[in-house]
């Protein structure tokens, strides 16, 4: 594979002081509904809001200091743009940041925020890569990849790392999938440190292309995608990211747009927390009697916070 658990490990102590240990916190009315003890990985109080300033900070801390002034490049809907931004700035770098013009207006101010530079597109006309090599042919930047490297993977596993020091003795694991880089790396450290338990992913019916892959066994594109949750919309697994999840992810768990609603709902109302639609997805695979046979003890990713407040307000 392209990532080990010790990758996780050194991510972890790399980002140290630059990404916060989240918390982990239960609920019994979803311990009740779910039929089994829940815990919540809160990335939504992580900086950023999202568990992405995770592989942002290991990677970009990685790029060569001789390679820094020419800054960095990446593409996003929101989540990935403002990790990167945050960690360009803390090394003074300038980013550069390639948005879709539908991406959520919270997620574009808190970039801009933060010293970005944006560039928006029409993700229905515009083909993003190729827009993207050419600001990196004009700038000579780094491309921070949102999941489809080894820097990136090992640091969002870091988030399993933590949780399962946390709490040892899970028997499951839930993680939402977009691109499949924060799966990648939890699975690994995951499957290191307890080789029985059991790893998931959990994708919106209507973006459901790593669920499509894994079962004809090649890199399956869903284009399009109308799913509330935007930062689950990643046409396809990643190159590097699937054949990780082929190797130890145990299986993938739909969920409808109103289980994600629903479970955004409750979480605001019982748990008393906010999370955006792509964070909701792994409690609403439990709120909806999804959980895998046999589940005990598991944790659920709540990977992310942005929400816009109409969103918000409309669900």
């Amino acid at each position: 594979m392209s990532i080990t658990a010790q990758d996780v490990r050194d991510a972890a102590a790399r980002i140290a002081g630059a990404v916060k240990r989240t918390p982990v916190i239960t609920s019994h009315s979803l311990d009740t509904r779910a039929g089994a003890a829940c815990f919540l990985k809160c990335e939504n109080f992580q900086t950023s809001g999202s568990f992405k300033i995770r592989g942002a900070t290991n990677f970009a801390r990685q790029i060569p200091v001789a390679d820094r002034p020419k800054g960095i490049v990446a593409v996003s809907s929101g989540n990935h743009a403002q990790a990167v931004a945050i960690a360009a700035q803390a090394l003074g770098m300038h980013a550069t940041i390639i948005m879709p013009s539908d991406a959520p207006q919270a997620k574009l101010i808190a970039t801009r925020d933060r010293g970005a530079e944006i560039i928006s597109f029409d993700r229905l006309t515009t083909d993003r890569e190729v827009l993207a090599r050419e600001v990196l042919a004009r700038t000579g930047g780094t491309f921070l990849h949102p999941f489809d490297d080894e820097r990136t993977m090992a640091g969002q596993g870091t988030l399993a790392l933590e949780l399962l020091e946390d709490v040892p003795d899970l028997d499951t694991l839930l993680v939402c999938v977009g691109g499949g880089g924060m799966i990648a790396g939890c699975a690994v450290i995951a499957k290191s440190l307890d080789p029985r338990i059991r790893v998931y992913g959990v994708e919106p019916a209507l973006a459901n292309d790593t669920y499509l892959s894994l079962r004809a066994n090649e890199r399956v594109a869903v284009e399009n995608s109308p799913t509330i949750a935007d930062g689950l919309r990643t046409p396809k697994p990643g190159a590097k990211t699937f054949p990780v999840v082929q190797q130890l992810v145990d299986d993938i768990l739909l969920v409808t747009e109103e289980e994600i609603k629903a479970a955004m709902r409750f979480l605001l109302e019982r748990v008393k927390i906010v999370a955006e639609p792509s964070g909701s997805v792994c409690v609403a695979a439990a709120l909806a009697g999804k959980l895998p046979s046999g589940t005990g003890r598991v944790g659920l990713v709540v990977s992310g916070g942005n929400v816009d407040l109409d969103v918000l307000c409309a669900v």
